[in-house]
């Protein structure tokens, strides 16, 4: 594997004196315990308490304010100050930069509320996901071959965690992505794998003349087609239903303007990839464009970006499907060319992190 200026330099220099190495080796054996203290500090408060509280509060006020015991708090606090989110002055309690970004940061609150809700329990099975090539931690929710299927029967709180979370990178990304599919004429489009039709609802507003199909599975149209219902140009909204892992489901066969799949590829493996991209292909035309946007995390433009992604690829191998991840660019490269098709041009830093990859047939 290699990297590109700045990330290369940044990974292969030791960045931790031997003090600060071993304290982050504890951090690690003590994750689960951090999370969720860290959590419950959110959701009991006490974090938003200390930042109305500009000059700080004892421990007996924090009891005060809130409906927990004191030994209930005093595990909390001891916890979180060791942890480094609140700091001790005085005998008062302030809240200090970790837990500010952990109370105000927005992504910080979707990505919480994600790996709580989705991914803690099954997280546990892991290792068993590792070594089979299947989502074994799936299984807390019910037996589906991956999440996909069985997302309309997850139970409420985790069905909205995951589409918050999914949602959340993906819409920020939606005006500068409209720009660059829209820069040509398209009166056609496929959105494969459209999820509950955000996109195509978008694309419909932003232009009056285009017409877009969501491809999907059957039960993932359903859901979509009771969220668009009754919203402006849903009569230019229609679905097709496919098996994107049944390698004969064919893309329509028309020649569409365009081809749109965000957030979609890295739901498979690199080989379903590539039979995904050589379907795509066989719809296409010598004008056909095909934009692919993903989060690569080894074209982000903060390292902190690349650390948060590749946490991610970790809810794909244990829940989602077992078998693919957030992309490192040169897998990408290497299925697109594989499945007949050429980059045209590469649009970075695209609403929070994401890459438009402009693809054409291959001459």
């Amino acid at each position: 594997m290699k990297l590109t200026s700045p990330q290369e330099e940044f990974y292969a220099t030791e960045r931790l004196s031997a003090i600060e190495a071993q304290r982050l080796a504890q951090e690690i054996a003590f994750g689960p315990i951090v999370f969720q203290v860290s959590r419950l500090m959110l959701k009991f408060d006490i974090f938003q308490l200390l930042l109305d509280h500009k000059d700080g509060l004892t421990m007996k006020k924090i009891v005060e304010k809130t409906t927990l015991s004191q030994y209930a708090v005093q595990i909390l606090l001891e916890s979180s100050l060791t942890i480094g989110t609140i700091l001790l002055k005085k005998g008062k309690f302030f809240l200090a930069k970790a837990g500010y970004f952990l109370l105000k940061d927005v992504m910080a609150k979707v990505n919480i509320d994600f790996n709580h809700d989705v991914n803690y329990l099954g997280l546990f099975n892991l290792e068993e996901a590792l070594l089979q090539g299947t989502p074994e931690g799936l299984k807390v929710f019910g037996n589906w071959a991956t999440i996909y299927e069985g997302l309309s029967k997850l139970p409420p709180q985790v069905q909205q965690s995951w589409f918050a979370f999914d949602h959340y990178y993906s819409d920020c990304s939606f005006p500068q992505a409209l720009e660059v599919v829209f820069q040509h004429n398209v009166n056609t489009l496929l959105d494969v794998g459209g999820n509950t039709g955000r996109f195509a609802l978008r694309c419909v507003e932003y232009d009056e003349n285009v017409n877009v199909t969501i491809m999907d599975l059957p039960a993932q149209l359903e859901l979509m087609k009771k969220s668009i219902e009754g919203k402006t140009g849903v009569n230019r909204i229609d679905g097709f239903g496919i098996d994107f892992l049944n390698p004969h489901s064919d893309f329509p066969h028309r020649n569409v303007d365009a081809i749109w799949m965000s957030q979609f590829l890295d739901c498979f493996s690199n080989e379903e990839v590539t039979s995904i991209l050589s379907r795509a292909k066989a719809s296409m035309n010598e004008h056909t464009k095909l934009y692919i946007m993903e989060t690569i995390w080894d074209r982000q433009r903060f390292e902190t970006a690349s650390f948060c992604l590749t946490q991610i690829s970790v809810y794909f191998t244990a829940l989602a499907n077992g078998n693919s991840k957030m992309f490192y660019s040169e897998d990408l490269k290497e299925c697109i060319a594989h499945a007949g098709l050429q980059i045209e041009t590469i649009h970075d830093n695209i609403g929070l992190g994401h890459s438009i990859v402009v693809c054409k047939k291959q001459q």
